[in-house]
């Protein structure tokens, strides 16, 4: 009877939560929905035009896409992935680079990692594929590893495709180069 106060402690917390959804239940459907929704009132479609405006005070609608909330949105189509082979500039210092082919069906698990079969250090002269960084075999303690450490595995964790998928913000980002030797006006 050691747990005496526990068990009947359990029980009231059990009783009070079907209380509390019975309550729920019954004060919440006896709400009749009107025929008509009411139409907000002017402030506050004002207030939540000012919240959600964006860059420029254009309107932001990520999720609905402009969709009332009783209707179904198409998709957009998928973005494709640009497979150019082709090595891109990087942005920022230590950014990490981005895959430039598709990955589709590429197996990154605990067991497999299809990235190393070109990208190995072994293998990257024979598929003429640029070779996995040597900061990709150090641990946490920054000692030199036979293999590609845990940490460094799972490369979709920093390596990303380039899809030519259209941005649903404005960016206005510039290379530190850029800023500071910005380009001669003329």
């Amino acid at each position: 009877m050691r747990n005496k106060y526990l068990l009947i402690a359990s029980g009231l917390v059990v009783v009070l939560a079907a209380m509390a959804f019975i309550a729920g239940w019954l004060f919440g459907s006896a709400k009749v929905p009107s025929a008509a929704p009411e139409a907000p009132s002017a402030p506050m479609l004002a207030a939540a035009d000012d919240a959600d405006a964006g860059p420029a005070g254009m309107q932001l609608d990520a999720l609905r896409r402009g969709v009332p909330i009783g209707g179904e949105a198409v998709p957009p189509p998928l973005a494709r992935v640009e497979n150019a082979d082709l090595k891109r500039v990087r942005a920022y210092p230590m950014q990490p680079p981005t895959i430039p082919h598709a990955i589709d069906g590429y197996q990154v698990d605990k067991n497999s990692n299809r990235c190393l079969l070109c990208h190995s250090r072994a293998n990257a002269a024979t598929f003429q594929a640029p070779p996995v960084s040597v900061t990709h075999y150090m641990d946490r303690d920054d000692q030199f590893l036979a293999a590609v450490s845990p940490r460094r595995y799972f490369c979709n964790q920093c390596h990303i495709v380039q899809t030519d998928a259209r941005p649903l913000v404005a960016n206005t980002f510039e290379d530190v180069d850029r800023l500071l030797n910005p380009p001669a006006r003329n």
